[in-house]
């Protein structure tokens, strides 16, 4: 029997996973710190539980033992990617996670050799974070293939975890981000603005550090890359002002504060608003030429994508036999993998 393991189990994310896990007859071994939330997330779903940390590489060789692949669930990633990946390549399981934070990203893919040589797949951005957008990106390339330039764009709708609202907290003092002829450059939060349509509405947007600066480059080799989220004009503002904290927020102690608060006070969507809220994907490419392309999606809710598109990764994975090495979600998945989702519709 494959053995595999939701690590974050009992985070908001990890819950959303185990339940849509045992609803598709899965049944992985759910894991994390919290022992007493894990054996009660056990004991309703009938899952086994492992309960330990990532501090030390000889606890997490033992929570990997006689594992063939790792869901990560547990962030901030900045913190927590390292030490997991680490433990399964020691352990040769695939490691997939769900992060946006490029810096993972470029570590992840920092271990490509290492990951082909223990023959494991290493595929960090496995939900919402990258998996439409880059899907996207793949799309757009596909249909011009001399690219020079894209645009992403997407509208997120319906409210955030805890550990997605400490992840942007922690981001903020690093700023914006964007590609320039094959790199990666520092920018300030907001930098850019730009209007998307949204059913023939206007949807103001502004310069993100999305994780598609690094994946896409990876998916579609385009050096000129922008992403974007779809905000109201005052949030661009606030942004626009937390360019003159950036110092203050770098400090650790002012984060630890910030995700205290966070923890205490957020607590996630609802499955209700999650089931009424959706998101939409926007992308364009164009070459030197001038010519250009379009791509947009209709998805659902991005926890409920994420949850979809990661446990689409972990089956495809558990039935196949692959070499190893980094990869990005359309790279192992291909470009029209995200149409494939429920509830995902191409718009344009």
């Amino acid at each position: 029997m494959t053995h595999w393991l939701i690590y974050g189990a009992n985070g908001y994310t990890g819950q959303l996973m185990a339940a849509e896990a045992v609803r598709r007859g899965l049944q992985p071994i759910l894991a994390g710190r919290n022992a007493a939330a894990l054996r009660a997330l056990g004991a309703e779903h009938g899952l086994p539980v492992r309960v330990f940390g990532l501090d030390a590489p000889g606890e997490i060789a033992a929570g990997l033992m006689d594992v063939s692949l790792v869901l990560h669930c547990a962030g901030p990633f900045s913190a927590t990617a390292a030490p997991m990946l680490e433990g399964c390549l020691a352990a040769g399981a695939h490691y997939l996670d769900i992060t946006g934070e490029i810096d993972v990203f470029a570590h992840c893919h920092a271990q490509n050799a290492r990951a082909r040589a223990r023959g494991i797949v290493v595929l960090p951005g496995a939900g919402f974070d990258v998996v439409p957008t880059d899907c996207v990106a793949a799309l757009l390339k596909r249909e011009l293939p001399d690219a020079t330039e894209l645009i992403l764009g997407f509208e997120a709708s319906g409210g955030a975890s805890p550990g997605t609202t400490k992840t942007g907290v922690e981001g903020l003092a690093k700023g914006g981000r964007v590609r320039r002829d094959g790199q990666l450059v520092a920018v300030p939060l907001a930098y850019k603005t730009r209007t998307f349509s949204h059913d023939g509405k206007p949807r103001t947007a502004m310069t993100i550090p999305w994780g598609d600066l690094y994946t896409a480059f990876v998916s579609t080799g385009i050096g000129n890359i922008e992403t974007y989220l779809a905000v109201s004009p005052a949030a661009i503002a606030n942004a626009r002002r937390v360019n003159w904290l950036r110092p203050l927020l770098g400090w650790p102690p002012v984060v630890r504060y910030l995700q205290r608060r966070i923890g205490a006070r957020v607590q996630g969507p609802t499955a209700a608003k999650r089931a009424s809220t959706r998101s939409r994907i926007w992308g364009e490419v164009r070459n030197g030429r001038g010519e250009e392309r379009r791509v947009e999606i209709d998805t659902p809710n991005g926890y409920d994508l994420t949850v979809t598109g990661a446990l689409g990764i972990v089956q495809h994975l558990l039935g196949a036999t692959l070499p190893g090495g980094y990869r990005t979600p359309s790279g192992l998945m291909g470009a029209d993998y995200v149409l494939s989702l429920p509830g995902v519709r191409r718009v344009a």
